[in-house]
């Protein structure tokens, strides 16, 4: 197995060392070019699409793969982590990397194409214009069209990294696809997780390891659950639902807990952001100023005011969704450990704290019930995606594991 580089940019990419391998390989090649060199053929190239699970990696890995490209300190090894292209590249400040992270629900034509104009330039302090786009899958058709038109002939210092769940068409088109090259990441191990977690976050074994081994392989969660009471009370609701529902009139207050705990995640994250963006617009735009023209700068100031909010509230029902869908996947995680304690396999339980909750639940339900009320957690996941209200999603979804059918 290829070891593990724990130093600079790469210690925050966990668990994926053959990843870490290809990407420093890929750094040196064009740092080679860069300085007129000549580098190994095929090592680097201007497109890049970063595919693995949820909590995989991706963006952390993109971001330290444009960290190690405008690296200015170890030659041998790009990704010091202690230059200022590295610090401000992970940072996301670097004036030649652009990130973007969308906020609503979607990526527009209109903000590609601006993207894509100011992937055109030269790179100004650094080797290489960047592009760094998180949850490419977010495109709309508009947005990859036009992402395509840059891809098929990109400057000569600009390099696209894509970070997208996998590369199946219905994530990434094929035609943008066929342009990069393709990296996938796998799930990181427990132990990895609970290595970065004792040794970059400082958190003692213990929790460290009872994190890793409850995240279902997502660094992020891991360090939420181990460090944010507020995370770990809501996992501990959602899995309480399964063996609450004992009669037909607990589904509809677990239904709005459920609603209800990812409304409220969400107005936490976007509460305080909302307010920020809402005054510093007004200030830009001139609010409370005097004399003349005011009067035009508050009817702009309008109009600007009404696409906030727009934006604003794409934002809140992306969170929203994100919010349930993790409970979702926890209450997934836990009837797929019920089949395996149904059938005594060998494997071990996305859950292990909750392993007596789980044999209970095997002894009461049969397998075909157990699979019935998985399929209905699955089901509720498509409908959410495909738009319908939360509130309907999910009562129908405490309804079929009440009842088991």
């Amino acid at each position: 197995m290829t070891p593990a580089v724990t130093t600079g940019v790469w210690a925050d990419v966990v668990g994926q060392p053959e990843a870490v391998r290809v990407l420093l390989e890929a750094a040196r090649a064009a740092l080679h070019f860069t300085s007129g060199r000549s580098a190994a053929p095929g090592a680097m190239t201007h497109a890049w699409l970063f595919t693995g699970p949820p909590g995989s990696g991706r963006s952390v890995a993109a971001r330290s793969f444009a960290a190690a490209l405008q690296c200015t300190g170890d030659a041998e090894e790009p990704g010091c982590g202690e230059c200022s292209a590295c610090r401000t590249a992970v940072a996301g400040t670097h004036a030649d990397v652009r990130v973007v992270v969308p906020e609503g629900l979607s990526i527009s034509v209109s903000e590609m194409r601006s993207l894509v104009q100011v992937a055109a330039r030269r790179p100004t302090t650094g080797r290489w214009q960047v592009v760094l786009i998180e949850d490419a899958d977010r495109l709309t058709e508009g947005a990859a069209n036009a992402l395509l038109k840059a891809v098929e002939e990109p400057p000569a210092r600009t390099v696209f990294l894509l970070c997208a769940p996998s590369d199946h068409p219905d994530d990434v088109s094929v035609t943008i696809r066929s342009r990069c090259r393709v990296l996938s990441l796998g799930t990181p191990s427990p132990a990895a997780i609970a290595d970065v977690l004792h040794r970059r976050d400082g958190l003692d074994p213990q929790t460290a390891e009872w994190a890793a081994s409850v995240c279902g392989g997502h660094v992020g969660r891991a360090r939420r659950l181990a460090t944010d009471d507020e995370a770990r009370r809501r996992r501990e609701s959602v899995l309480r639902i399964p063996l609450g529902l004992r009669r037909f009139a607990d589904v509809f207050p677990a239904s709005d807990d459920l609603v209800r705990s990812a409304e409220s995640e969400a107005k936490t994250v976007s509460g305080t952001l909302d307010e920020a963006e809402r005054e510093a617009l007004q200030t830009a735009m001139g609010a409370g100023g005097t004399g003349k023209g005011t009067a035009s700068a508050t009817r702009g100031a309008k109009g600007a005011l009404k696409d906030l909010e727009r934006r604003q509230k794409s934002r809140a029902t992306r969170t929203q969704r994100d919010a349930l869908d993790r409970a979702l996947v926890d209450l997934a995680g836990f009837y797929r450990d019920v089949l395996l304690a149904a059938f005594g396999a060998d494997a071990p339980l996305a859950h292990p704290d909750k392993a007596e909750d789980v044999r209970a639940a095997a002894g009461q339900w049969t397998p075909e019930s157990a699979l019935r009320r998985l399929e209905a957690v699955l089901a509720c996941r498509e409908a959410l995606d495909m738009n319908v209200k939360p509130r309907i999603a999910v009562e129908a979804l405490v309804t079929a594991l009440h009842t088991g059918r």
